[in-house]
């Protein structure tokens, strides 16, 4: 069948010479763990553990942290496989494309789509919110909004946005640097709060470690579209604490890790990706991992997890408040701000990339995939994907869509950790410098993790997912599967004197 044909791997990466369609290989293992980084840890670092600590593990976060590290790591590692063996812009689609075949590529693609346009139109959002709470915390009353006629425009993520299109369309280089700079000043913060916080910190707080379980809350009978879907399909009761509380968490904080899959889109434009990609993208998650697990021992440590319980949006702030120290939410604040500029950045290139792959094998207008000569960017699309960005961030609630993001994330990370075992079994030809240890295992066991993460999302978020996904596979039948270069090429293939012959891949590769 067609929509099941895969692409040969060599012909992915022979399109990536094509004139007008190229990316320049620029970043290095640096700039990959500072990307890391620089997506990883925005403002959620100040709150996510709080909500877990407060709702589900107490002083145990630090574990629940522990847990989502490595079912990260284990995702990251089947990333890590394939981006060495084919180290191309596309990310999951791509490697779902050379594997599991093309309708299963657009679906990853589809859902990358919605992963990296809405987080950057959420977080985007967020940031030009925070930047009025700045400005209010140094005296200064700017309104987060303007009224337009009967539209309310929310001005910040117009002007973020702009700034971080015009850097990304200049150079991919030149905007890692700006990148670099903010997420150094970015971690610097994250260590002063915690230097602080330590200070603060009493050993009775962390006892008991693991509170008892106790029975949640009792939860509005009308609330169905915001329970788990594993809740809602197994009657489970939900409870607080102990043992499960501390998966619970695990599946909280878990989505603190989330935007490693972003770094591997930019596997194009690196340097010597075989040792550049594996090395710059477990540098930039141990960082992270560490700098989550120090500010929630210090958030658990300064205060009783009853207290932030008590708290209804407890964040590091609330921890502060209760020890007296009311100064150190101008640090926060500015910490958040300056933490989600860089998440923008590199969400709004991710979702450059993404298109760019897609529209290059057809399925997206051709002419999406189109590069500047002089800069190697595809400074067209950069420029769509900012302008969507903007006006969905400022013109529209965005932020009921939050889930969204994890959901796309979620399903891509099971399908890539599938994919290798396909991968191996389709070319076992195949050295890349880096290879997912214990033979199967790992990308099972990581599939499995991620599949129980997704049922812990809310049911209202599965429903979004598949209207979602409805749309994206109309569009396909529509236009991708008509359009694509693959068959395209399968159906010029079959009219050629050589019919008979096998499809090459210097067939696949002809423009």
């Amino acid at each position: 069948m067609k929509i099941l044909r895969t692409k040969p791997i060599e012909a992915t990466i022979a399109e990536t010479h094509e004139p007008g369609r190229r990316l320049k290989r620029s970043l290095s293992t640096w700039d990959l763990m500072i990307m890391g980084v620089a997506v990883a840890v925005g403002a959620g670092i100040f709150s996510v553990g709080a909500k877990a600590a407060a709702s589900f593990a107490g002083p145990a976060v630090t574990v629940s942290f522990a847990i989502a590290a490595v079912a990260c790591a284990l995702a990251i590692m089947c990333y890590a496989e394939f981006a060495t063996a084919i180290p191309v812009a596309g990310s999951a689609y791509v490697f779902t494309y050379a594997t599991m075949g093309e309708l299963l590529a657009w679906i990853i693609g589809w859902n990358l789509i919605l992963e990296l346009f809405t987080a950057g139109a959420v977080v985007a959002k967020y940031w030009g919110l925070y930047l009025s709470k700045v400005f209010s915390l140094v005296g200064v009353d700017i309104p987060p909004s303007i009224q337009l006629g009967p539209v309310e425009l929310v001005w910040g993520p117009f002007l973020i946005v702009s700034i971080f299109t015009v850097l990304l369309v200049l150079g991919t280089k030149l905007s890692a640097r700006v990148g670099n700079v903010f997420t150094v000043i970015k971690i610097a913060v994250v260590l002063f709060v915690i230097v602080v916080g330590l200070f603060y910190i009493k050993a009775e707080n962390f006892a008991p470690f693991v509170p008892n379980a106790v029975p949640a809350p009792a939860a509005d009978s009308s609330a169905v579209l915001k329970q788990s879907l594993f809740a809602f399909a197994t009657g489970a009761a939900p409870a607080q604490y102990g043992l499960y509380g501390v998966f619970a968490g695990a599946a909280l904080v878990f989505f603190a890790f989330i935007g490693f899959d972003v770094v591997a889109t930019s596997a194009e434009e690196v340097k010597n990706p075989q040792k550049t990609l594996p090395r710059g993208i477990f540098a930039g998650l141990a960082v992270v991992t560490l700098l989550y697990i120090l500010v929630s021992l210090a958030l658990t440590g300064m205060v009783p997890y009853t207290t932030l319980a008590a708290a209804e949006q407890p964040t590091l702030t609330t921890a502060f408040e209760a020890v007296g120290n009311t100064d150190a939410a101008k640090v926060i604040a500015f910490g958040s701000l300056v933490g989600l500029t860089t998440v923008i950045m590199v969400l709004l290139m991710g979702f450059a990339r993404v298109v760019l792959a897609m529209s290059r094998d057809g399925l997206l207008p051709r002419a999406l995939s189109v590069t500047s000569e002089k800069r190697s960017t595809p400074a067209r699309l950069q420029i769509l994907c900012g302008i969507l960005v903007a006006l969905v961030a400022g013109l529209t609630k965005v932020d009921v869509l939050e889930e969204m993001i994890n959901i796309g994330t979620l399903s891509a990370f099971v399908v890539v950790s599938l994919g290798i075992i396909a991968l191996r079994r389709k070319r076992p030809d195949l050295k890349p410098a880096f290879r997912v240890p214990f033979g199967k295992v790992t990308p099972i066991v990581s599939a499995v993790l991620c599949l129980y993460l997704m049922t812990n999302l809310a049911v209202g978020t599965w429903i979004y997912f598949a209207g979602w996904l409805v749309v994206g596979l109309i569009i396909y039948f529509a236009y991708g599967q008509r359009h694509s270069r693959l068959n395209e090429r399968f159906a010029t293939h079959r009219r050629s004197p050589r019919r008979d012959e096998e499809l090459t891949v210097s067939d696949l590769g002809r423009t």
